[in-house]
């Protein structure tokens, strides 16, 4: 099967593979935008998470393909190759309606009855509420989309259980992943989630492409090219030619920029923060079940007609795209004291106000922040050919990218929404004081 993919042009698709992808579970994805409400701002932003998900299983093919070019006869690479492709394309198959948006109202992970070899050793809060990834987990582990996988669990001897570790980051059989000598999870998990993994690799170009900025370009067939296997103590990380540092930094910037300018927006952040209202102050009209196959009706359809017909004044607000008035935002810590001093008079004054903050580090896996346990999952590796010789040395990414420590820290943007007309003179006249100050 071949898809016409607008970002990547024709994608393959292997007969094996087609089960999957018309599996119930999957179509699903369709009706599943990829960036929720940035359609209300964006109006090409209609994409979804059905194309999204083809399109890092498209990029993962060819990175794999770079890594491990002189291996591709090998029956057991072509079993890695296909056990990684799966996880690129199942990666975000547990998603709500509206993505991230929804989460909320998920039941706990306990409610979900995830089978216990699918649950990873340190998840040992049952009674947390599910994520996206939970719901991901269980659709692959215990549910009729088992199904979909006899063709390719027989061509090539791969299993679900070890699909689901490359999206979680932890498994309890190396050995499956350990070719002559060398356990290649780490990579293999690092090209899943990481600093430069292949669904960021696919969605700033898309995301960028369906909402018509320019902001998430960069040299994808520069970066795929220059990738390369770290073997470190029998352990393979991902790396890059230390030629591509400066393709990197441009992709780092790329996805900074498309944050700043169209995640953040905030009329999509303020239409999320609604949707939030909405789910507190009507939690009868919707959740998000815990039955698996219950599931698969719960797309952005779905949602949508729920809040169409709810008489909840922020469900209206959404439909109709109606949010209030902007009446301050903040970028730094000097307007934050301005802002903490409107903010705490609206509370004072029992005003119905949206608050919107959003923020986000260049890099979630360096710096202050970064993970603190198992830091080799996340480790990327510049490889640099010693002059004179064929051997190799590698440094970490931060130690060789200056951009690293220039946006160590995190960037917010604070906002106040109100419908500032509908106000009391007194208390519009103080708010504008406030504003003046």
């Amino acid at each position: 099967m071949e898809v016409r993919d607008p970002v990547h042009g024709s994608v393959h698709i292997l007969d094996e593979e087609i089960p999957i992808i018309r599996d119930d579970f999957f179509q699903r994805l369709r009706n599943i935008k990829q960036l929720g409400f940035s359609e209300y701002v964006f109006p090409g932003a209609t994409h979804s998470r059905f194309l999204h998900s083809i399109g890092v299983m498209n990029i993962g093919a060819k990175a794999f393909n770079r890594l491990f070019n002189d291996k591709l006869e090998n029956k057991e690479f072509l079993r890695l190759k296909e056990t990684f492709k799966l996880a690129c394309l199942l990666h975000d198959i547990g998603h709500a309606p509206l993505s991230h948006s929804t989460e909320i109202v998920m039941p706990s992970v306990e409610e979900l009855y995830i089978p216990d070899e699918f649950v990873t050793k340190d998840d040992t809060d049952r009674k947390r509420q599910a994520t996206h990834e939970d719901y991901t987990i269980k659709a692959i582990a215990d549910s009729n989309f088992a199904r979909s996988f006899k063709m390719v669990e027989a061509k090539f001897g791969l299993t679900r259980k070890h699909i689901a570790d490359l999206i979680v980051g932890e498994t309890n059989d190396p050995n499956y992943f350990t070719l002559e000598g060398v356990n290649y999870f780490p990579l293999l998990h690092q090209l899943v989630s990481s600093e430069l993994d292949c669904d960021r690799m696919d969605y700033l170009k898309r995301d960028s492409y369906f909402c018509g900025v320019s902001y998430g370009q960069y040299d994808l067939d520069w970066l795929l090219d220059n990738l390369d296997v770290c073997v470190i103590d029998n352990k393979a990380f991902l790396g890059i030619s230390e030629r591509a540092v400066v393709t990197f930094d441009d992709f780092l910037l790329s996805r900074y920029h498309m944050f700043i300018m169209v995640y953040f927006h905030y009329r999509s952040v303020c239409l999320e923060q609604l949707l939030y209202k909405y789910f507190m102050t009507s939690p009868e009209e919707y959740r998000i079940p815990a039955d698996i196959e219950k599931y698969i009706e719960h797309d952005d359809h779905y949602l949508l007609k729920i809040m169409r017909s709810s008489s909840n004044k922020y469900a209206q607000s959404i439909v109709k795209n109606q949010i209030p008035p902007k009446i301050f935002e903040s970028f730094n810590e000097e307007q934050m004291v301005k802002f903490k001093k409107i903010q705490a008079y609206l509370d004072e004054q029992n005003v119905d106000y949206i608050r919107c903050s959003s923020s986000s580090r260049l890099s979630k896996y360096y710096g202050e922040e970064a993970p603190k346990k198992d830091p080799d999952k996340y480790s990327m590796k510049v490889v640099r050919k010693q002059f004179g010789s064929n051997s190799l040395s590698y440094s970490e990414i931060d130690q060789v990218s200056d951009l690293f420590l220039k946006f160590s820290e995190s960037h917010a943007v604070n906002r106040i929404h109100c419908d500032f007309d509908l106000l009391g003179s007194d208390v519009q006249k103080k708010i504008q004081e406030l504003l003046n100050s």
